[in-house]
């Protein structure tokens, strides 16, 4: 079975679709180098419908700085414009199963969400993250944030100990942040700190695939 994997990045869903069992081909308006699997640089949203209906299963992760709590701060994240509607109507046009995700600033335009939680999947981040499906179920998970308890060295200069690893910062060794994700080794801590970890697409894909062929 086939996964398109739109407004791919450097492929933290990709890998998790992958793992479920897809061959993956990723598009971004930006070059995307790291990029693990097949991939075309263009506009997610200009992409042909008889190639949106080639595919089985279709992720969509529009752009989240609209929505984004660090959108208030001059020069740390540009502003965007809010691309799920359009997405949404692209995708219900084709037919094909498909996941819309973005953060929790973005819920309230996703419909129904469910939302997933790194402590779900014994992983120490908690990147609380918001899914809308349509032609399948997303199997809930409920946080689990008891067993993540203060081990964790801060960033800055703090000097209390935190339950989660902060991913996409200097101080924090790389490995120790890509152990947190469960992967993404081929990232940059840029493009680590806007990942999603791939459990949380493994997760997703998996049920998509499996009610697919029931």
């Amino acid at each position: 079975m086939n996964a398109l994997d739109l407004f791919c990045c450097a492929g933290g869903a990709a890998a998790g679709i992958a793992e479920a069992g897809f061959e993956v081909t990723g598009i971004d308006i930006d070059p995307q180098p790291n990029y693990p699997f097949d991939f075309h640089q263009g506009s997610a949203l200009c992409v042909d419908f008889d190639f949106l209906r080639s595919f089985d299963f279709i992720w969509a992760s529009p752009p989240c700085q609209f929505a984004t709590a660090y959108k208030r701060r001059p020069g740390h994240v540009a502003p965007s414009e809010n691309l799920i509607p359009k997405t949404r109507a692209l995708l219900l046009a084709a037919g094909v199963p498909f996941v819309i995700e973005n953060v929790a600033g973005a819920r309230h335009e996703l419909r129904d969400p469910v939302m997933l939680c790194g402590s779900s999947f014994g992983l120490d981040i908690r990147r609380h993250r918001y899914f809308e499906a349509h032609g399948f179920t997303i199997p809930p998970l409920d946080c689990d944030h008891a067993w993540q308890t203060p081990r964790f060295p801060p960033a800055g200069n703090r000097t209390n100990l935190r339950s989660t690893v902060e991913v996409g910062v200097w101080r924090i060794p790389m490995e120790t942040q890509y152990r947190a994700m469960g992967g993404c080794e081929w990232m940059t801590r840029r493009e680590l700190s806007q990942a999603i970890p791939p459990a949380y697409a493994r997760h997703i894909a998996t049920a998509a695939m499996q009610q697919g062929r029931g």
